[in-house]
């Protein structure tokens, strides 16, 4: 008999490892964080699978999410990623990633970390939520609303409230996997 798992992710490999090892999982990397602002930013307007199948295209293409290096993207490097397959070519979304670097930079610098900076929004702990059905889960809340408002005044774009629940739901800062998920009381741990 297979684990019950969320209704969101079905029966496809991808979204099954997704949401088995990473969706929910607390993550406190700079790099890890930050790829996931710009994934959660390239899949406005798209479904999270198409995104998943170009994660390692991603990976190569920002040098594994170091905002170092891209935030030192210039405009011959974004007009060459505009021609890369293996990444959503849409020029808003790519200039965004090189924009976010640059403020996760800064943010670095002020903060000491991208992780102390975001982490402060839920106190440093997971938000443990107990939803039964996915018409409970919210696509935003007061939280990722200031999150949001936060970001986007340091300079951000592709951060809107939604995005930024959603980043907080892949990276751990909440748990919403359905209480009848096995992944809800490993996490919950």
């Amino acid at each position: 008999m297979s684990q019950k798992r969320c209704d969101w992710c079905g029966d496809n490999p991808l979204y099954i490892s997704y949401h088995d090892h990473d969706w929910g999982v607390p993550v406190h990397d700079d790099a890890k964080l930050f790829e996931m602002i710009v994934l959660e930013g390239a899949q406005a307007g798209l479904n999270w699978l198409t995104i998943l199948k170009k994660r390692e295209g991603y990976r190569t293409a920002f040098a594994e999410f170091d905002p170092a290096v891209v935030a030192g993207y210039d405009e011959m490097k974004i007009e060459g990623l505009l021609q890369n397959s293996e990444i959503v070519r849409n020029r808003l979304k790519v200039e965004s990633a090189v924009r976010n670097a640059r403020v996760v930079m800064k943010i670095q610098d002020e903060h000491g970390s991208l992780d102390a900076f975001l982490w402060r929004y839920v106190d440093g702990k997971q938000i443990q939520n107990s939803w039964v059905t996915m018409s409970d889960i919210p696509a935003e809340t007061e939280v990722s609303s200031r999150m949001s408002k936060d970001l986007k005044s340091l300079g951000c774009n592709f951060v809107g409230p939604t995005i930024c629940y959603a980043f907080m739901q892949s990276v751990g800062m909440v748990n919403d996997h359905l209480t009848s998920c096995f992944r809800y009381n490993e996490l919950k741990k």
